[in-house]
């Protein structure tokens, strides 16, 4: 599963208007059975409002940033709604450790992380809320997107193969602006979008900050943080992107480019060179006894027995015809014999058990999930794991081109599909 918890990010989107009259709310938007209230606008184009100030980014007119932000939170609105139509629901459980985890990647204590999101001015529950809210949206992407895109081995190749063609790898800082079309869009419908891509490129051409436009303009779910990328190989770009990248300068903006979600601008910010990489990985040849608690032996059973095999094969036993013997696991038919690991390959207790070893040493008991082992260690090697890498990234990025193109599409028609009535230009 794919999904951010970084504290700052969801800290500038929680922060609250404390301050408004209720007398004031009033009804911004219908999303299906559900309201949008001009409260809860107010809170969020605060936010953004503080999020671009930090970034530095110049703010667009009131009237637009209100118009941008309350398109994210009706699709925000609408994937919930979705999601809680299919089940997709977060236990209280794993909200606790998605929590922990925010704590930990910022080195604080949970009472720490507490005490950070209440000097904000923010609800810890509304916090939790929205973390809940979060990870239920990237399991509904997994669902919906994710798990239906696909990429072929012919496809890794053709991949590798251009990459190649194209000498020393470069990587694109870019950014972007999408105008999105509706499903099926009718001529008249790209006429006005043709419309709007005119409004930008003459605001371009006049000089206007490309992150002011694309938090102005942008439909895209980064519209807000300026439109911007990180730094990417080519391969990572979408296609119609890295199209026309590598024929632009630093500094240059693309024409409007057309593909069925709608008309995109592209900003190339900067150039630079990726560093190649040679990796190797350390791998271990093992072989191992395995009992099992299961097999009608308790942990002090187990262990005795393994001691006693293993002081065995200390004073010259053969460890392979013990494994025959004695082991719970498949492997027993092969003397224990687990081939070469490479790391990751067990679970963490018995690959630190066996990381500790030297070449023919013998482990003490081992316990892990699946019982207790005696563990071997038989040689070590060093192996070039760079062409395999290399694929393993190329796929990765076809895969998450190929699923941000789809996801586009997706929230497009689930847009189209939806009731929405907007009441933002509405009297009070």
């Amino acid at each position: 599963m794919r999904f951010s918890v970084r504290i700052l990010s969801f800290l500038l989107l929680l922060l609250p208007l404390w301050g408004q009259a209720a007398a004031l709310d009033r009804i911004v938007a219908v999303v299906n059975n559900e309201v949008i209230t001009q409260l809860e606008l107010n809170g969020r184009v605060a936010t953004v409002t503080a999020q671009l100030r930090r970034q530095g980014t110049p703010l667009p007119s009131q009237q637009q940033l209100q118009r941008q932000v309350l398109e994210r939170m009706i699709t925000e609105r609408l994937q919930l709604q979705t999601a809680r139509e299919q089940g997709v629901r977060i236990e209280d459980g794993e909200l606790d450790r998605a929590v922990q985890r925010i704590a930990d990647s910022n080195k604080l204590s949970l009472a720490d992380l507490r005490k950070a999101v209440q000097s904000e001015g923010v609800a810890w529950n509304s916090f939790r809320e929205d973390i809940r809210s979060e990870i239920t949206t990237a399991r509904l992407r997994e669902r919906e997107v994710d798990s239906r895109v696909t990429v072929s081995d012919s496809e890794v190749d053709s991949f590798l193969a251009a990459d190649a063609a194209a000498g020393p790898g470069r990587e694109y800082l870019v950014s972007h602006i999408l105008l999105r079309a509706p499903e099926g869009a009718r001529p008249e419908q790209w006429a006005r979008l043709q419309q709007r891509a005119g409004e930008i490129v003459r605001l371009i051409q006049q000089g206007d900050d490309f992150a002011k436009l694309a938090a102005s303009f942008s439909e895209a779910p980064d519209g807000m943080q300026g439109g911007a990328f990180d730094w990417r190989p080519l391969e990572r770009l979408p296609a119609l992107f890295a199209d026309v990248v590598v024929r632009m300068k630093p500094g240059q903006v693309s024409d409007p480019l057309r593909s069925a979600t709608g008309l995109h601008f592209v900003k190339l910010v900067n150039v630079r060179e990726a560093a190649t990489r040679t990796e190797q990985i350390q791998q271990t040849r093992a072989r191992h006894i395995l009992l099992r608690s299961a097999d009608g032996m308790n942990e002090a059973e187990a262990r005795r027995r393994l001691n006693e095999l293993r002081e065995r094969v200390v004073n010259g036993g053969d460890f392979a015809e013990l494994a025959r013997n004695f082991s719970s696991d498949l492997t027993a038919a092969k003397g224990g014999d687990l081939g070469w690991l490479s790391p990751g390959d067990t679970v963490p207790d018995f690959e630190r058990g066996m990381d500790a070893l030297q070449p023919n040493e013998v482990s003490p008991p081992v316990q892990s999930p699946f019982g207790w082992h005696l563990i071997q260690v038989l040689e070590r090697r060093t192996v070039d794991v760079t062409e395999d890498r290399r694929r393993a990234r190329a796929r990765n990025a076809l895969r998450e081109r190929k699923a941000d193109e789809v996801y586009e599409d997706w929230l497009r028609q689930l847009r189209d599909r939806s009731y929405v009535e907007l009441r933002l230009d509405q009297p009070s």
